[in-house]
Protein backbone atom coordinates (compact mmCIF):
# COMPACT_ATOMS: atom_id res chain seq x y z
CA UNK A 1 0.00 0.00 0.00
CA UNK A 2 1.15 3.64 -0.86
CA UNK A 3 1.09 6.87 1.50
CA UNK A 4 -0.53 9.44 0.75
CA UNK A 5 2.80 11.46 0.16
CA UNK A 6 4.66 8.28 -1.86
CA UNK A 7 4.07 8.54 -5.70
CA UNK A 8 5.19 5.89 -8.08
CA UNK A 9 7.01 5.97 -11.14
CA UNK A 10 6.24 2.68 -13.04
CA UNK A 11 10.57 2.39 -14.54
CA UNK A 12 11.48 2.92 -10.67
CA UNK A 13 9.74 0.30 -8.22
CA UNK A 14 10.94 2.35 -5.19
CA UNK A 15 8.06 4.91 -4.26
CA UNK A 16 9.46 8.56 -3.63
CA UNK A 17 7.94 11.05 -1.10
CA UNK A 18 6.46 14.18 -1.98
CA UNK A 19 8.12 17.24 -1.36
CA UNK A 20 7.15 18.56 2.26
CA UNK A 21 4.38 20.79 2.46
CA UNK A 22 5.71 24.08 4.17
CA UNK A 23 5.85 24.31 7.91
CA UNK A 24 2.60 25.72 9.77
CA UNK A 25 3.38 28.78 11.87
CA UNK A 26 0.37 28.77 14.81
CA UNK A 27 -0.50 32.48 15.83
CA UNK A 28 -2.06 32.69 19.54
CA UNK A 29 -5.97 32.79 19.31
CA UNK A 30 -5.59 36.51 21.00
CA UNK A 31 -3.71 37.53 18.41
CA UNK A 32 -1.02 38.33 20.94
CA UNK A 33 2.66 37.42 21.00
CA UNK A 34 3.53 33.61 20.87
CA UNK A 35 5.97 31.10 22.52
CA UNK A 36 6.77 28.95 19.69
CA UNK A 37 7.94 30.44 16.06
CA UNK A 38 8.27 27.24 14.44
CA UNK A 39 9.41 28.75 10.81
CA UNK A 40 13.13 28.22 9.60
CA UNK A 41 14.75 31.45 10.49
CA UNK A 42 16.06 33.82 7.39
CA UNK A 43 19.23 35.95 6.91
CA UNK A 44 17.83 39.00 9.02
CA UNK A 45 16.77 36.28 12.37
CA UNK A 46 20.13 34.57 12.56
CA UNK A 47 22.15 37.89 12.73
CA UNK A 48 19.54 38.93 15.23
CA UNK A 49 19.80 35.33 16.89
CA UNK A 50 23.53 35.54 16.96
CA UNK A 51 23.78 39.57 18.26
CA UNK A 52 21.52 38.44 21.23
CA UNK A 53 24.10 35.28 21.91
CA UNK A 54 27.30 37.61 21.62
CA UNK A 55 25.78 40.13 24.62
CA UNK A 56 25.10 37.03 26.39
CA UNK A 57 29.27 35.68 26.12
CA UNK A 58 30.26 38.13 28.85
CA UNK A 59 29.97 36.48 32.27
CA UNK A 60 29.88 39.53 34.36
CA UNK A 61 26.91 40.39 31.35
CA UNK A 62 25.25 36.89 31.72
CA UNK A 63 25.34 37.57 35.38
CA UNK A 64 23.59 40.90 35.14
CA UNK A 65 21.11 39.29 33.01
CA UNK A 66 20.52 36.54 34.75
CA UNK A 67 20.18 38.66 38.07
CA UNK A 68 17.61 40.47 36.00
CA UNK A 69 15.39 37.53 35.72
CA UNK A 70 15.02 37.03 39.24
CA UNK A 71 13.79 40.79 39.76
CA UNK A 72 14.11 44.23 38.06
CA UNK A 73 17.36 45.81 39.54
CA UNK A 74 18.82 49.25 40.09
CA UNK A 75 22.92 49.68 39.57
CA UNK A 76 23.78 49.58 43.37
CA UNK A 77 21.82 46.40 43.44
CA UNK A 78 23.95 44.48 40.49
CA UNK A 79 26.63 45.93 42.01
CA UNK A 80 26.25 44.42 45.16
CA UNK A 81 25.45 41.27 43.60
CA UNK A 82 28.25 41.18 40.99
CA UNK A 83 30.89 42.16 42.90
CA UNK A 84 31.57 44.03 39.85
CA UNK A 85 32.66 48.12 39.38
CA UNK A 86 30.08 50.26 39.48
CA UNK A 87 31.32 51.31 36.08
CA UNK A 88 31.77 48.40 34.43
CA UNK A 89 27.92 47.17 35.44
CA UNK A 90 26.76 50.60 34.24
CA UNK A 91 28.94 50.15 30.98
CA UNK A 92 27.36 46.49 30.49
CA UNK A 93 24.02 47.92 31.30
CA UNK A 94 24.20 50.72 28.24
CA UNK A 95 25.58 47.83 26.04
CA UNK A 96 22.49 45.84 26.87
CA UNK A 97 19.60 48.28 26.78
CA UNK A 98 21.53 49.67 23.23
CA UNK A 99 21.06 46.20 21.89
CA UNK A 100 17.47 45.73 23.27
CA UNK A 101 17.98 42.92 25.80
CA UNK A 102 16.66 45.24 28.93
CA UNK A 103 14.76 48.07 29.42
CA UNK A 104 14.68 50.90 31.68
CA UNK A 105 12.16 52.28 34.10
CA UNK A 106 12.72 55.79 36.41
CA UNK A 107 11.92 55.04 39.79
CA UNK A 108 12.13 58.19 41.70
CA UNK A 109 15.46 58.91 41.75
CA UNK A 110 17.00 55.70 40.90
CA UNK A 111 16.89 53.64 37.15
CA UNK A 112 15.42 50.14 37.16
CA UNK A 113 16.76 47.66 34.79
CA UNK A 114 14.81 44.38 34.08
CA UNK A 115 14.64 41.76 30.98
CA UNK A 116 12.69 42.87 28.01
CA UNK A 117 10.72 39.58 27.45
CA UNK A 118 10.14 36.04 28.62
CA UNK A 119 11.77 34.59 25.45
CA UNK A 120 15.39 35.72 27.03
CA UNK A 121 13.99 35.29 30.15
CA UNK A 122 13.77 31.26 29.50
CA UNK A 123 17.15 31.68 27.32
CA UNK A 124 19.47 33.21 30.46
CA UNK A 125 17.87 29.98 32.96
CA UNK A 126 17.82 27.24 30.33
CA UNK A 127 21.57 28.69 29.32
CA UNK A 128 22.67 28.73 33.26
CA UNK A 129 20.80 25.43 33.71
CA UNK A 130 23.07 23.61 31.05
CA UNK A 131 26.09 25.01 32.53
CA UNK A 132 25.29 23.68 35.54
CA UNK A 133 24.90 20.37 34.34
CA UNK A 134 28.46 20.77 32.47
CA UNK A 135 30.28 21.93 35.93
CA UNK A 136 28.32 19.63 38.23
CA UNK A 137 28.06 16.52 36.19
CA UNK A 138 24.38 16.08 36.36
CA UNK A 139 23.55 14.04 33.33
CA UNK A 140 21.91 15.78 30.25
CA UNK A 141 17.83 15.53 30.35
CA UNK A 142 14.90 16.70 28.37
Amino acid sequence: MIDIGEQLNEHDPAPHRAPAPPPIVHSPPSGGPSLVHPIEPDRQRLEAGAETFRMLADPTRLHILWLLTQNPSDVGTLVAATGAHRTAVSQHLAKLRFSGLVSTRKIARNVEYSIVDGHLTRLIREGMNHADHRVSGEPAHE
